[in-house]
This record gives C-alpha cells, sequence and structure tokens, in this order.
C-alpha cells in the first residue's frame, strides 16, 4: 500500500531566489520553524548523493532525527530527496515553477510530493492501521514547510530590495 501526498504553494519570490533558499542546508533550520537543527554529513554543494540530518519538533512536544539523502538535483527546478522512515521509505519531490504568464509572473509554484512505500510486514500492517492519519500528519508538515519557505523567500527579498 503506497501513500502519494502532493501539495503546491505559490511563492512571491522568483524561482533561482526559492531554489536556493531550500537548497541551502547550512541555513534550513533559519527559516524552517518545526527544525530545530541541521547536521550537514557530506559537505559542498547540493548535489546528487548530499546527506543531511534535521531535528524537528513534533506537534506533540516529541523531537525526530530524520536522515535525507539527494537521489537526483536538477539545479533549480527539481530536487528529489529520500528518507527511511518508520516500517516505510519515503521519496519527496520537490518541483520549482517559475510563473511566466498573468500576475504571478516572476513568482514561483512550489511542488512537493511524498511517496511512502511500506518495508515488510511490519511497515504495511503500520500503513493499514496508521496510514490515513501518518498522510494527514504529513500534508500538514508539507503544507507548513512551504508556507515557511514562502515567508522566508518573502522577507529576504523585502531585505535585499
Amino acid at each position: 500500500m503506497v501513500s502519494t501526498i502532493s501539495v503546491s504553494r505559490m511563492i512571491q519570490a522568483p524561482a533561482a531566489h526559492v531554489w536556493r533558499l531550500f537548497t541551502d542546508l547550512h541555513h534550513r533550520s533559519a527559516w524552517l520553524s518545526t527544525v530545530d537543527h541541521v547536521e550537514v554529513i557530506t559537505g559542498g554543494d547540493l548535489r546528487a548523493g548530499s546527506v543531511w540530518r534535521e531535528t524537528r519538533h513534533m506537534p506533540d512536544g516529541a523531537r525526530v532525527t530524520e536522515e535525507f539523502r539527494v537521489e537526483e538535483c536538477d539545479e533549480g527546478v527539481r530536487l528529489v530527496v529520500s528518507s527511511p522512515g518508520i516500517g516505510a521509505d519515503y521519496r519527496m519531490t520537490y518541483t520549482f515553477t517559475p510563473v511566466e504568464e498573468g500576475r504571478h509572473r516572476g513568482d514561483t509554484v512550489v511542488t512537493a510530493v511524498q511517496v511512502g512505500t511500506p518495508l515488510a510486514a511490519r511497515g504495511r500492517l503500520i500503513a493499514l492501521f496508521l496510514g490515513g492519519l501518518a498522510a494527514v500528519v504529513s500534508e500538514g508538515a508539507l503544507r507548513h514547510d512551504l508556507h515557511d519557505l514562502e515567508r522566508a523567500a518573502r522577507r529576504q527579498l523585502i531585505e535585499f530590495t
């Protein structure tokens, strides 16, 4: 039972600016309000093979540390990240699409698609019993992250002008 969640957000900033902010691992905890700490495992620019850990605080007060690995990186356009979860593997694909026409010209649509694939019988059992709840929580977290990204991108643009 594979679980797929997709969320999008219009961000009032150019795609190149949004990309730079999103992929700057060393400063993620400065704009992601639920992230307390980021540990970059591989140095240098973000690229396929880059690995980092994020420690987040959850709504119930718990702290969770997750490890992420960049599977694909099409600079400025698309980023595919994987993360092993409890009983499942997760793959998040982020796309950064510049708006080229209309009143939002120059803005960026960021889309995040998360696919969760249960591992073995335990993962399928967890997905069966908690699948709906986990999907709601994951969708809320993705929406919150994109909201934080929009707020940070707009704030930086104001500071630079």
